[in-house]
């Protein structure tokens, strides 16, 4: 299993195992990850997943789609590290993946 780690907007942290092939938004549902609402359930059509990737993990993440750009217009408190957790797909290249969850979400 792949490790990804999750700091809420506070600083908690929480290191998960994650499915190879699942989604770092399934991930965080999965284990009741808090500030991941994931409204439209994965199809990147909402900005409730919103997450910043660790800056060392930004290249292994790849960069947003242009269909997922335009859903992070909606989020809240957008950055250049910014993704939708929908989008991130784990695989074993994302052993160790630290992301943060905003203070709210979009």
């Amino acid at each position: 299993m792949t490790k990804v780690t999750y700091i809420d907007a506070s600083g908690q942290s929480r290191t998960v195992d994650a499915q190879v092939g699942s989604t770092v938004m399934e991930t965080a549902l999965r284990n009741s990850i808090p500030g991941i609402e994931a409204e439209c359930g994965g199809a990147c059509a909402c900005a409730t997943c919103h997450v910043y990737v660790a800056p060392e993990w930004m290249e292994a993440t790849g960069k947003a789609s242009q269909m997922e750009e335009d859903m992070l217009d909606f989020a809240f408190e957008v950055r250049p590290n910014s993704r939708l957790s929908c989008q991130i797909k784990v695989s074993e290249a994302l052993d160790g993946l630290v992301v943060t969850t905003p203070a709210k979400q979009g």
